[in-house]
């Protein structure tokens, strides 16, 4: 559709001129689709006129035409196909496709699309293959698990679709030769220890000398395993389990 895509404007990893991150650049001419995270249509019906690639995401997109004559993009869960009817609201049917308050699904539904704050669309649970489990319902809180296994606490004002995003095999895929990773912007990747010790900390040494320090470190000289997450941040009263 048209009217739903713009042209995506190329930076290859530049702000301002200067190179913020590393391994991107000469992709091919790319368009992006507007998603319809929010699922804010309420009550009006949309019919599914076609599931389609997208090149900015690695699970793939439907088309929804609405019997309002609005069209809109929409993630593709596993099983929505061509023809199926998809509807927004607090009364809608536990049907794949169809999104809702968390408050109104049934414990144990798998969902995606899932809203962190209430109104500003999904963030959590968008690529393919994914699915977040409702445990339970309490103190105006859902208790959702993460494909991580961590279980976290989330909104019951929250919108979330039902279903489990398709796709899923864009994990087995094969490139097969570099060019076709140029063509995607991921330009080659240096490895840290072929690096010189000014690029980064893992660089430098006679031959080959490891990495030389207690942890793998990134290129800034943060440590790049294990537990990165800042203790002091606002939404670990939000984690119930942290991941594994």
């Amino acid at each position: 559709m048209k009217r739903l895509k713009t042209l995506l404007k190329k930076h290859s990893g530049r702000s301002n001129g200067v190179l913020t991150v590393r391994g991107q650049g000469g992709r091919h001419k790319r368009y992006y689709r507007g998603i319809d995270f929010r699922r804010d249509k309420f009550g009006v019906s949309g019919e599914v006129m076609d599931i389609e690639y997208d090149p900015n995401r690695n699970v793939k997109i439907a088309l929804i035409k609405y019997t309002d004559g609005e069209y809109r993009y929409i993630l593709a869960p596993k099983g929505l196909s061509a023809g199926d009817e998809v509807i927004a609201g607090d009364k809608s049917e536990i049907k794949i496709g169809n999104a809702m308050r968390l408050q109104n699904i049934t414990i144990g539904t798998l969902v995606h699309n899932v809203e962190l704050t209430p109104g500003k669309g999904g963030q959590l649970g968008r690529s393919a293959g994914m699915a977040l489990q409702l445990l339970a319902k309490e103190g105006g809180f859902a208790n959702l698990k993460m494909p991580s296994g961590e279980i976290r606490m989330i909104s019951l004002q929250s919108m979330a679709t039902i279903g489990t995003l398709g796709n899923e095999e864009v994990r087995q895929r094969v490139l097969g030769k570099a060019g076709r990773s140029r063509h995607m912007g991921i330009k080659p990747t240096v490895r840290g220890v072929a690096q010189d010790p000014d690029s980064h900390p893992h660089g430098g040494g006679e031959g080959r000398s490891g990495i030389g320090r207690k942890s793998p470190m990134t290129k800034y000289g943060k440590i790049a395993v294990g537990k990165t997450r800042n203790r002091r941040k606002q939404s670990s009263r939000y984690i119930l389990k942290r991941r594994k």
